[in-house]
């Protein structure tokens, strides 16, 4: 489907060379790419809806270097949406207290009914852009209920309900951010990866060096700082197995039936 790639540093970390070959996989991921460099109040997002081989920008962008403590980089394999600039990765967005989250996604949604408020509200038509403006009502919602910002502590234990929740039958591997923290998820098997080096994390989908990469831990929400593993969240055995029916389902959608 698509391809997620992030790195959480303690300091400046040079990304150039991973980034180069994450993105030379865009041969089998064509529908678009995106990047995003990410400081504690903001968040550049650069993002074509074209193959990230074939993007004469992301060439150049990548002849000068990328040094970033916080960064997300996507490739798109196009499942639910358009291949238009709307539904390329990343999304970003700021909460009602300021804090910018962003976030990309590699998996398919298959059935969570909390998500349909959101198809009016969404920019483009993906299932990933709805998750994370989800993702972004729940915190507002538990802001507003507290009466004062979450802390770090409780906006973990409300993004790991969610995450634990919409695991249940769905693909949901995801990358995000509030500028901060990295947070990673994986329910699929063998699709995520990560490597501690130079006191930094890489995480990605798939190893992009012969390198100690290890797989990430299993369903399970992670939460990474300044390049050290901070927290884990709740084991909750909602593993993804492709299923042939489900393959249907995406063919049937794909080809607007």
């Amino acid at each position: 489907m698509c391809e997620l790639f992030g790195i959480s540093a303690q300091n400046e970390f040079a990304a150039n060379d991973y980034l180069n070959v994450f993105f030379a996989h865009s041969d089998f991921h064509p529908h678009g790419w995106g990047l995003a460099c990410v400081s504690r109040h903001s968040a550049l997002i650069e993002k074509e809806s074209v193959k990230a081989a074939d993007s004469h920008y992301l060439r150049e962008r990548l002849s000068q270097p990328v040094s970033e403590k916080l960064l997300l980089a996507h490739i798109r394999y196009a499942t639910i949406g358009n291949v238009e600039y709307k539904n390329c990765h990343p999304f970003t967005g700021k909460d009602c207290t300021g804090r910018r989250w962003t976030l990309i996604h590699n998996g398919t949604i298959f059935d969570y009914p909390a998500l349909y408020p959101f198809l009016k509200a969404q920019k483009g038509d993906t299932d990933s852009e709805r998750v994370f403006l989800y993702l972004l009502d729940r915190l507002n919602e538990a802001t507003r209920q507290n009466g004062a910002r979450l802390h770090f502590e409780e906006r973990f234990r409300l993004l790991d309900e969610i995450i634990c929740d919409m695991a249940k039958g769905n693909k949901l591997n995801l990358l995000f951010t509030d500028g901060k923290y990295l947070y990673a998820h994986t329910n699929c098997r063998g699709t995520l990866h990560r490597l501690e080096k130079n006191n930094a994390v890489i995480v990605a989908t798939q190893p992009l060096s012969d390198e100690n990469w290890q797989p990430a831990p299993f369903c399970q929400l992670l939460a990474f700082t300044k390049g050290k593993l901070i927290k884990m969240g709740t084991e909750h055995r909602h593993a993804y197995i492709h299923s042939e029916e489900e393959m249907k389902l995406l063919y049937r959608i794909f080809a607007n039936l």
